[in-house]
């Protein structure tokens, strides 16, 4: 049960909000202005902010507050009127449902139908639910045409075209411009970690699979990040911290980035790890703080090479199966193969943000049918 409002007080450039569980909040003043909901201040038809915060002085102030039935009033010197519910306003206290969860301990891929994610919505529900949770799920009886993966779009989203290709075809034959165009082992690491803001979402479509070795890894980066700041505190900061540089190019394209490899949101949660050993650029011996983030980022390849790791997942992609990974959390690699048989894979990029809406769709409609 939500706490009451017992008293509403102005106190220098806030309101002072008082609870009858003993809390109170601090509500500056320019905060209570800016976030007026009337509809003189938003657009009715689409409530977005119509108010613009330069229309008033900076150091304004309420001429006064008043508080019945857990609705505080803000009367303001020019006599307009804020009215804002308690409920709302404890509302914006509660911190955001984590989503994400970490692996189990022999952790693989929750496996889904094609055909049924694409078609049948209680299926996709429970696809991107693990796609959200777990950064990685498994699409089985998929075509194995080329281009399969445009049609992945309706559910997830559009495609988000890269340089170098819309749909990247990985093989040892044809335009080889990194090291997943040899049959070398591949360490996890995430693509485009040269671009400022790498693609979010990876779909990785195994056309054929027919050569010796070559199994598919997946790690968890998020988890063992947490597990480096437990351990080093130090190393975790200063891979928030230190800017490194990151290339990929060929004959007709370039990019290049430079950004801390770890990057978190303001209440300390991870939101981004970029890793990629075969991107990562020569910088200057001399560079403040480079032996320091050296020790740092030898401790992040020793964990994430690990391969007795909890937070790892090796399988063989086979071929009519696609990987999808949230790029931004879950590391993929590749062991090595025999280049002997026929191995083609294709990949594209897409954003979380998609999949995210496309799930609060679907549970919508889901719940608008069932009344």
């Amino acid at each position: 049960m939500e706490a009451s409002a017992i008293n509403a007080e102005l106190v220098n450039d806030s309101v002072m909000l008082y609870l009858d569980d003993g809390s109170h909040y601090e509500l500056p003043n320019l905060w209570l202005r800016d976030n007026c909901p009337c509809d003189d201040c938003r657009v009715v038809q689409t409530q977005e902010k119509r108010f613009m915060l330069s229309d008033v002085d900076v150091h304004l102030a309420p001429q006064k507050v008043s508080l019945a039935r857990d609705i505080l009033r803000i009367s303001w010197p020019d006599h307009h009127q804020s009215l804002f519910s308690v409920a709302s306003i404890q509302s914006l206290l509660k911190p955001p449902k984590q989503q994400n969860k970490p692996w189990p301990k022999g952790f693989v891929p929750e496996p889904f139908d094609w055909d049924s994610f694409l078609n049948n919505s209680t299926v996709a529900i429970g696809a991107l639910e693990s796609f959200m949770q777990f950064g990685v799920i498994l699409l089985k009886q998929v075509p194995r045409d080329p281009a399969t993966l445009e049609q992945l779009a309706p559910m997830i989203g559009p495609i988000r075209e890269l340089l170098f290709d819309r749909i990247h075809s990985v093989s040892v034959e044809g335009h080889v411009y990194n090291i997943a165009h040899t049959s070398l082992g591949l360490p996890p690491h995430n693509d485009f970690a040269s671009y400022s803001f790498p693609p979010s979402v990876q779909a990785l479509h195994m056309l054929h699979n027919e050569v010796a070795g070559g199994d598919s890894i997946v790690v968890d980066g998020w988890a063992i990040l947490e597990q480096l700041r437990s351990d080093h505190a130090d190393y975790f900061q200063i891979l928030c911290d230190f800017p490194v540089a990151f290339r990929q190019f060929d004959d007709s394209n370039e990019t290049y980035a430079v950004a801390p490899m770890v990057r978190c949101d303001n209440m300390g949660n991870i939101v981004s790890l970029r890793f990629s050993n075969q991107l990562m650029q020569m910088m200057s011996p001399l560079q403040s703080g480079i032996k320091q983030f050296y020790r740092a980022y030898h401790e992040l390849c020793l964990r994430i090479a690990d391969s007795k790791q909890d937070y790892r997942s090796t399988f063989r992609l086979q071929g009519g199966e696609i990987i999808l990974v949230a790029a931004h959390r879950v590391l993929h690699a590749r062991e090595s193969f025999q280049p002997t048989a026929k191995r083609h894979l294709q990949d594209a990029y897409f954003e979380l943000d998609n999949i995210a809406n496309k799930l609060v769709l679907l549970k919508r409609q889901r719940d608008s049918k069932n009344g």
